[in-house]
């Protein structure tokens, strides 16, 4: 599916309406009340059939409500239901962003691909918090900090494995068109739940003086290497590091079409630094997966090549039309 219209029309809108069907913020990462109509803010919601499940989700305010064929349900539980991957303009500055970005990005990697991912993330995340209230409260009793770390150390060594995991399920997908990047879990200290136990409760003294845990899986990074030329992706070209997120979004969706189902692919902008004949190796690549993909464009001629619906998004009165070609 080809959305296009000019900048500001609401193309990014509709597909990030289409990425809350997933666990999350949404492809934007913003939060439930910045997403309603301003200034009205009288709340959104979004609703789908899927084969086989309806699918509701909505807010009014703080938090989203999440319905699953009627049913009150966890929005952990929408990804056991539909895996949605997209792949954004804001995410073309990957390898030069800080750590922190590539590790979100390699955590919904991994989310997509193992679905206890989240679960695992959210209480290594409290856990991290809870130690660090200690660090920070001066606290200095080992029986907190034993027991806090305990629980951190069996879900962080999780949080590493599933992150290894999510890499070789993309290290496996078959070459296409564009360039392979090597990708690689880069971190400090150990890797197993025993070892982690023992560096903090060894660092607890460093961590008192620097006012937080410096050790840890919340520290790791996403390193990635353009495999033909042997060059770090961060010194690569403007056009280089789209053609390698494009095959990492690829892989990813391969990845998860052989564990579970094709999912739901969104690519805004995505024909942005592209080339014609990228861009019709894009679209063949898609088609060959099966997945059902929203794209976005200034206009249609970025979509020639492509057999697909295709839609027409244009502003009109403070409102987004959306009119399909015929």
């Amino acid at each position: 599916m080809a959305l296009y219209g000019p900048n500001g029309a609401g193309k990014t809108n509709l597909i990030e309406a289409v990425s809350l069907l997933s666990p999350g913020r949404g492809l934007r990462g913003a939060a439930s009340e910045e997403l309603a109509r301003t200034p009205e803010r009288l709340g959104w919601k979004v609703t789908a059939a899927l084969p086989g499940h309806e699918l509701a989700t909505w807010s009014e305010g703080a938090g989203r409500s999440v319905e699953i064929d009627g049913k009150p349900a966890t929005q952990t539980a929408l990804g056991a239901v539909v895996r949605v991957l997209w792949l954004t303009p804001a995410m073309d500055r990957l390898w030069l962003e800080g750590a922190s970005e590539r590790r979100r990005y390699l955590d919904r990697v991994a989310l997509s691909l193992v679905p206890e991912h989240g679960e695992v993330a959210a209480g290594y995340e409290r856990g991290l918090r809870q130690r660090n209230g200690l660090i920070r409260d001066a606290v200095r009793d080992a029986g907190w900090f034993t027991a806090i770390e305990a629980q951190m150390a069996e879900h962080g060594a999780k949080l590493i494995a599933n992150r290894e995991t999510a890499l070789a399920r993309l290290r496996a997908a078959p070459a296409g068109a564009f360039p392979v990047a090597d990708l690689a879990l880069e971190g400090e200290g150990p890797r197993d739940a025993v070892g982690l136990a023992a560096a903090w409760r060894e660092g607890r003294g460093r961590d008192l003086a620097a006012g937080r845990t410096l050790l840890g899986p919340h520290r790791d990074d996403l390193s990635g290497v353009y495999a033909e030329k042997g060059m770090a992706a961060r010194l690569c070209s403007t056009g280089e590091q789209k053609a390698l997120l494009i095959s990492m979004v690829l892989a990813n969706a391969w990845a998860v079409g052989q564990a579970f189902a094709v999912p739901l692919l969104l690519l805004d902008e995505v024909a942005a630094h592209l080339d014609a004949g990228r861009r019709v190796a894009l679209y063949d690549a898609v088609a060959r997966l099966g997945a059902q993909a929203w794209m976005t464009g200034t206009g249609p001629e970025l979509f020639d090549g492509l057999e697909a619906q295709r839609f027409r998004v244009r502003e009109a009165g403070g409102e987004s039309l959306v009119e399909e070609d015929r």
